[in-house]
């Protein structure tokens, strides 16, 4: 199976990824922990895409769309996986499909978890509390920028996987097993 998961910052994509890896025995690749692994190992990339990073901005596409290329050929992947955090704009989506179709490889669905924007403070705030590791862009200031590029630049690929046919939507104001539930629902 080969999933996206879309939603703004706060909205659980990342848990919801760790029940589907379980359920569904895929992969999630998740370019923020793909991009947060070259910034620890101080690559090239890595360096550059940190900077970008801790001002709550995105990263160039022809990075992304590079690291997700090779890393959708490894071997863990034969049996499908979860893009979340990819593709956030129009013109990934573009290079998502083309991508894929030389590849040989269909998307399965792309799955919104639509939730109340006024909530998603207080759980960054709430993971930022809980979390040993605490990234630098979990924070109310970082996190305006990332909803104003969400709202910007991602929010469109709604409208893009809708008429490709493709778009689940779920309530994301739910509980996490309710939530959790709702995505196997929609994926059924």
């Amino acid at each position: 199976m080969r999933l996206i998961l879309l939603g703004p910052p706060g909205a659980g994509k990342g848990t919801q990824a760790e029940r589907l890896v379980q359920d569904y025995k895929i992969v999630q690749l998740s370019t923020g922990e793909m991009l947060r692994a070259a910034v620890a190992a101080k690559t090239p990339v890595g360096l550059a895409a940190k900077e970008v990073m801790d001002r709550g901005e995105l990263v160039s596409d022809e990075i992304v769309v590079s690291i997700i290329s090779d890393r959708v050929e490894e071997p863990d992947c034969a049996n499908g996986f979860i893009l979340d955090g990819f593709p956030r704009t129009i013109a990934q989506a573009e290079a998502l499909t083309e991508l894929l179709k030389n590849k040989k490889m269909e998307l399965d669905a792309v799955v919104e978890i639509r939730v109340d924007e006024g909530i998603l403070l207080s759980r960054i705030e709430k993971r930022a509390s809980e979390s040993a590791e605490v990234r630098a862009d979990d924070n109310a200031e970082a996190l305006k920028k990332r909803l104003a590029v969400y709202k910007a630049q991602t929010e469109p690929l709604i409208d893009f996987y809708t008429k490709t046919g493709e778009l689940k939507t779920v309530d994301g104001m739910q509980d996490i097993e309710q939530v959790a539930q709702s995505i196997k629902d929609v994926l059924s």
